[in-house]
């Protein structure tokens, strides 16, 4: 399959792409990386009237720590991200997951808020940017909000983004003493979707546990300090309250031992390298 016909436009700033999303709405679509994006056009899943690349912006490809928080601009490739200097120290849950992300030909085009804008519950940054308590900053013409990723992924490739806005960027709050991290995947073949992926965050008062791959979203909850048994309990109790379904790939039962097991794992990791507070 082919595209349908489109018009194209480059955009140079986010104003100038919000402005054709405000003309538009949802018959305009972002091409940032295009990695998700033109596999639905050719399957013509999507017929837009007009695609708005906003792959050369030098303003949008901003990479910079900004407070406690490192500001990814819409532009930014995932390549750029994982070969960041210092990226292990400053997210290191990001230097775990980075290795799962598809291949490196795909990371080299795709774009960090493209995949949280597409929002595959299978995808690894809409989990890491779950579990970090990140947030996504959105354009329009009528101004600019920010969303917590708690509330910003709503269901299968569904988000609170609206018809008229632009991600302008997303943000990872940047690792703090006293904080350890773990992440496990498990796919059929390297660089396929995750079946189940787990990240986890501890620090000296809670573990949070990221689940991605199982339901029609990422899902994390904030645990007590727990081991031995006891996590086992909680982690079981995780893996009942998401809504699992058998699937052709995958059956319900094993993606709920995938949770119990892959949580484990990451729960270990994120409890034994924490950091000195």
């Amino acid at each position: 399959m082919k595209p349908a016909a489109f018009e194209y436009q480059r955009a140079e700033t986010a104003a100038e792409a919000a402005a054709v999303l405000a003309q538009l709405g949802d018959e305009a679509r972002i091409l940032a990386g295009g990695q998700s994006l033109m596999a639905v056009l050719n399957m013509r899943l999507a017929r837009p009237q007009r695609l708005v690349d906003i792959s050369r912006s030098s303003a949008l490809a901003e990479l910079r720590v900004d407070g406690a928080m490192l500001h990814v601009g819409a532009a930014v490739t995932q390549a750029m991200l994982e070969w960041r200097p210092g990226l292990a120290q400053e997210l290191p849950l990001l230097a775990l997951a980075f290795p799962h992300i598809s291949h490196f030909q795909i990371r080299n085009r795709g774009t960090v808020a493209g995949s949280i804008a597409h929002a595959d519950p299978s995808a690894e940054l809409p989990l890491a940017l779950l579990a970090l308590g990140g947030e996504v900053c959105l354009r329009s013409a009528r101004g600019a909000r920010r969303v917590a990723a708690q509330d910003f992924f709503t269901g299968m490739l569904l988000t609170a983004r609206r018809a008229d806005e632009l991600v302008e960027a997303v943000r990872f709050p940047l690792a703090s003493a006293g904080q350890g991290h773990g992440f496990e995947e498990f796919a059929v073949r390297h660089g396929d979707f995750a079946i189940c992926a787990v990240a986890a965050v501890a620090d000296a008062r809670r573990l949070r546990i990221a689940v991605g791959g199982v339901a029609d979203r990422p899902v994390a909850r904030d645990l007590p300090l727990l081991d031995g048994a006891a996590l086992d309990d909680a982690l079981n109790e995780l893996a009942w309250s998401l809504d699992v379904r058998d699937e052709p790939q995958a059956s319900a039962a094993l993606r709920r031992q995938l949770v119990r097991r892959l949580g484990r794992r990451a729960a270990d990791r994120a409890l034994t390298t924490r950091r000195p507070a």
